[in-house]
């Protein structure tokens, strides 16, 4: 680097009593930052921070994102050759800075005409793996995981939507940290590693951002899968409405999941606790309270977790603990539009722990 920008951070250093260490291909400003006592800061204090220029450095990016409040840890990707790689992580000692970090800062000309991206930065645990051989069950695919990776704490595998009896040719691997889940997709990415005799393919299972607990508070529409192909909408809006008739306003249903929306939320929650786990047409349901994301100025309901996409402007994001990078996840979800109304569902691949009622 040179002698100036070095003496640039020094004075950085120097003035704000942080430490800088550099290694595994980050620089680390703060984590923790002077006088700071007791844990971390909780998860939702931390922010990704995409598109910025190669040649800058701590010393202007850090006063930028201090506007929005005290920084815990700053930690930029760095090259070999002393560039950072365009993306960097900066965490608040509160979810509030981070909040107002975003507000402030996503699309802010950090020189002209070069806006950054800033957005929440989620700590991702879990794998997509797809060419899975649609007869292996959950128990098989569990156990050959643990084998080849260290870490993993649970596999997510869902039956077909038209032979119950065998998965859909993909599995959702949950591992106990991110590094943990970084380094396995290190080991398996394709072209490298087979599983049952054939490659496989591997990526990031993009968790969704979280909803708030007040608008979760308002939800009344429930999200329910694992329905035979030949249930029919009448049947779902029978089903959901034996507990209280008249209950249910409508039902949408697309391949096998169907959302059901209810006049009343008191009721959509007391369907859930009923409905979970019965039998429809020979088949088990799952059943959960559908997740609202606003998105181009609509609303769309989904589970959590779900694979992903490339593209809608969306920035890549995730931790960087094992040198992968940043972290994309395509699609694998199923999506379709709600003729009746202006609404859009999304149908998630992951139900993983939806927000509790």
């Amino acid at each position: 680097m040179e002698r100036p920008k070095e003496a640039a951070l020094l004075a950085l250093m120097e003035k704000s009593g942080y430490s800088m260490v550099q290694e595994n291909g980050q620089r680390k400003f703060g984590g923790p930052p002077p006088g700071w006592e007791g844990p971390p800061p909780p998860r939702g204090c931390e922010v990704f921070v995409g598109k910025i220029p190669r040649d800058m450095y701590e010393d202007e990016l850090v006063p930028v994102f201090e506007r929005a409040g005290r920084i815990y840890e700053f930690r930029l990707m760095m090259e070999f050759s002393g560039e950072n790689r365009g993306y960097a992580f900066v965490m608040y000692t509160t979810k509030e800075a981070a909040q107002r970090a975003i507000h402030l800062l996503d699309n802010y000309e950090i020189r002209p005409g070069k806006p950054i991206g800033v957005c929440v930065s989620l700590d991702n645990c879990r794998l997509f793996i797809g060419s899975v051989p649609k007869e292996k069950r959950k128990e098989e695919i569990l156990e050959e995981m643990k084998k080849v990776t260290e870490g993993v704490v649970d596999v997510i595998v869902y039956p077909s939507a038209t032979d119950k009896s065998k998965n859909r040719g993909f599995a959702f691997v949950e591992y106990e940290s991110h590094k943990a889940a970084a380094m396995a997709r290190r080991k398996l990415i394709p072209g490298t590693f087979q599983l049952w005799g054939h490659a496989i393919q591997v990526d990031w299972a993009e968790p969704e951002k979280d909803v708030d607990e007040e608008t979760m508070q308002r939800v009344r529409v429930l999200y329910v899968r694992n329905l035979m192909i030949s249930t029919t909408e009448d049947t779902i809006r029978r089903e959901f409405s034996k507990f209280k008739p008249g209950a249910v306003e409508r039902v949408k249903k697309l391949t096998d999941y169907a959302f059901v929306h209810f006049y009343r939320r008191g009721d959509a929650v007391d369907a859930l606790h009923v409905m979970n786990g019965k039998v429809i047409d020979g088949s088990a349901i799952e059943v959960t309270l559908a997740k609202p994301v606003s998105k181009d100025g609509g609303r769309r309901f989904s589970q959590r977790g779900n694979r992903g996409a490339y593209g809608d402007g969306a920035l890549y994001q995730g931790k960087d603990e094992a040198g992968d990078g940043p972290q994309p996840g395509p699609s694998a979800c199923l999506r379709a539009s709600a003729a009746p109304t202006s609404q859009t569902w999304s149908a998630a691949c992951i139900p993983s722990s939806p927000a509790p009622a």
